[in-house]
């Protein structure tokens, strides 16, 4: 199933077509204005019907459904425009990664973290690497459980990567990387941990094959390398359930 925001975007621009290439001229042979209230309904129904035909995700049909009745309510309210600019800077700074890669901001749980303590303990990991690290909620209390090990976390929103790096502070073993992840070296580190989203795990993969060490350990939480069976699936005691796959680097490709 495809779910990339294009097809987002031409799933509702079709809605909009079909019921404005109705409305208007039916409307407009009367002489009379558009109600937009219900032609704003009807949009979000022939939406939700289109999505459902896509067989999109359950949030996916909602977000179509009420995007445009949200857009009329919204131009009702009257509010200054210039709170929709400020809202989209705010969101940008923290949610950037969504924007650019379809990484939306995940946090770890304890339960997790906990998960990922164990599995420190099995490997011979002196090197760990976080992408996407966001506020530190992995990296910060791993680093206080193995102080001779080193962390090391990449992010690129600009307002969470300064949440990490001031939480991060005072622990000489963590380096807390403003970045790209697709600009991130794997190849010295022995465990590399993301919490992304299941659009970039095929690209992720290759890459890891590419630059990480034989023996080392890619660990995903939550979305699996697609068409790839993990070396190991650790359950985390959770709920909703967020799975570790584990993923043994065997050798380089050729």
């Amino acid at each position: 199933m495809n779910s990339t925001p294009a097809r987002q975007f031409a799933l509702q621009g079709a809605a909009v077509i079909l019921v404005l290439s109705i409305a208007w001229p039916y409307y407009g042979w009367g002489s009379e204005a558009l109600p937009w209230q219900q032609t704003s309904l009807a949009i979000g129904a022939v939406a939700l019907a289109f999505a459902t035909i896509a067989r999109q995700a359950w949030w996916w049909r909602l977000i179509h459904a009420l995007f445009m009745p949200a857009i009329w309510l919204t131009h009702q309210l009257a509010i200054d425009p210039g709170w929709f600019l400020l809202a989209f800077i705010l969101l940008l700074l923290v949610y950037r990664g969504a924007l650019s890669g379809q990484v939306p901001l995940y946090l770890s749980n304890r339960a997790t973290v906990a998960a990922l303590d164990e599995l420190l303990g099995e490997e011979e990991a002196a090197r760990f690497l976080d992408l996407g690290a966001g506020l530190g909620s992995t990296l910060v209390p791993l680093a206080d459980a193995w102080p001779e090990r080193q962390f090391t976390g990449i992010e690129n929103a600009p307002l969470t990567w300064l949440g990490g790096r001031i939480l991060s502070l005072g622990r000489a073993n963590i380096d807390w990387r403003w970045g790209d992840l697709w600009q991130t070296s794997l190849a010295d580190h022995d465990l590399v941990y993301a919490f992304l989203s299941p659009a970039p795990m095929t690209k992720l993969w290759a890459k890891a094959q590419a630059e990480m060490r034989p023996g080392s350990l890619f660990v995903s939480n939550s979305f699996p390398v697609p068409g790839v069976t993990p070396w190991r699936v650790i359950d985390v005691a959770c709920n909703p359930p967020r799975p570790l796959y584990c993923y043994r680097i065997a050798c380089s490709p050729s």
